[in-house]
């Protein structure tokens, strides 16, 4: 199944989820360092990473919903579609919170709670991460228009062992 949004004959997604993604890594990569004594404007850099991560997964969140709403019902690509979009809602509202919570304090730092609450979302962001990986590089979603929208997970072991250079 190809992606219904392209540019310059590329699916949209991929090409919006890679900056959402690094932003809010770096975010609690320097609210980490801000908390063990880094530099006080750490904390303001993960703020505002926060928030630049928050839009830019709202707009992938869009972009990715119109290949979501594509996949054909009962589908193993659903199935993962569905989860993978589950997940990155979860992440959404995790960092969300975090960063209403900063929003709202005097000071842009993360304490020990929302730095908790932040290594939480990026866990389940992983694991999201890998999903959406499954259905492009496994079941085709997006790029391959022959698709096997029902191909096994890549975490099953292959029922056929081939050799190298063996044409059977």
């Amino acid at each position: 199944m190809e992606s219904r949004l392209k540019v310059l004959g590329h699916p949209l997604h991929p090409m919006l989820v890679m900056f959402p993604v690094a932003l809010l890594v770096i975010a609690v990569i320097f609210d980490v360092i801000d908390v063990a004594g880094g530099p006080d404007y750490l904390a303001e850099a993960a703020y505002w990473n926060i928030a630049a991560g928050l839009i830019g997964g709202l707009l992938a969140a869009a972009a990715g919903s119109v290949d979501l709403f594509a996949l054909p019902a009962g589908t193993r690509a659903k199935q993962v579609g569905l989860t993978h979009a589950v997940a990155n809602l979860a992440v959404i509202l995790l960092f969300a919170a975090v960063w209403v919570v900063r929003l709202g304090a005097e000071s842009r730092a993360a304490g020990g709670a929302l730095i908790a609450i932040e290594v939480v979302a990026l866990a389940i962001l992983g694991i999201s991460a890998w999903l959406g990986g499954e259905l492009v590089d496994r079941l085709g979603v997006g790029v391959d228009p022959e698709a096997d929208l029902n191909a096994p997970s890549s975490l099953r072991p292959s029922t056929a062992t081939q050799r190298i250079g063996d044409t059977r």
